[in-house]
Parts: C-alpha cells; sequence; structure tokens
C-alpha cells in the first residue's frame, strides 16, 4: 500500500517535470545543486550504486533506497525501466522521503 503511494507520488513529480532519471540526467542535477533527493531501486548493480551513492555524498544529497525493481520504478515515471530518479523539487522530495522511511529497506541517508 506504501509503495504504491509511494510510486503514485513519483509519477506525480515526473508529470510536473521534477524529475531527473536515469544515471546521467541524475548525477548532473547533483553536480548542478539541483537535486533533493535521490531514489535509487534494489536491483542498481553495484558499480552503479558506488558511483551515484559518492557522488550523492560529495554534493550532500539524501538517498532512498526503495525495495522495488528498475522496471517498477520506471513504470511510475511512464519509461520501461530506471534505477535511478532524482527529485528537483523540495515539496516533493520532503513527501517521497516521509513515504520512503516507512516503506524502504534502509533508512535514507
Amino acid at each position: 500500500m506504501m509503495e504504491e503511494k509511494l510510486l503514485s507520488m513519483l509519477g506525480i513529480a515526473r508529470r510536473a517535470a521534477k524529475l531527473a532519471m536515469g544515471y546521467d540526467a541524475a548525477y548532473d542535477a547533483m553536480q548542478k545543486g539541483k537535486c533533493r533527493l535521490l531514489v535509487l531501486s534494489a536491483d542498481l548493480s553495484e558499480r552503479t550504486m558506488q558511483s551515484i551513492r559518492e557522488q550523492a555524498q560529495r554534493s550532500g544529497t539524501e538517498i532512498c533506497c526503495l525495495d522495488c525493481t528498475m522496471e517498477l520504478l520506471g513504470k511510475a515515471v511512464g519509461r520501461k525501466q530506471t534505477g535511478i530518479i532524482a527529485i528537483n523539487d523540495s515539496g516533493f522530495a520532503k513527501s517521497v522521503k516521509a513515504l520512503c522511511g516507512e516503506n524502504s529497506q534502509e533508512e535514507c541517508i
């Protein structure tokens, strides 16, 4: 139930053009200081996970790791699949973080 709410919120943020999706777009958003929250799928490769976490740490971006697949995450935002989503709006980030905290496999960091 909570996961549905979370994925729905990401879909709304997508329609409001407040997301950067995929590694390159998320990396770019973090470098420019636009990213308020990074959402990652559970099935990201170890190498990608390590690299994006390092950039998040450098830019001071919080991370939420969801217990869902790239396919499910992508479907929520109208894509075939995506494992990395940067939320570029503080309102959406706050809402997603609240839902993420209740539904993530690890605490938002």
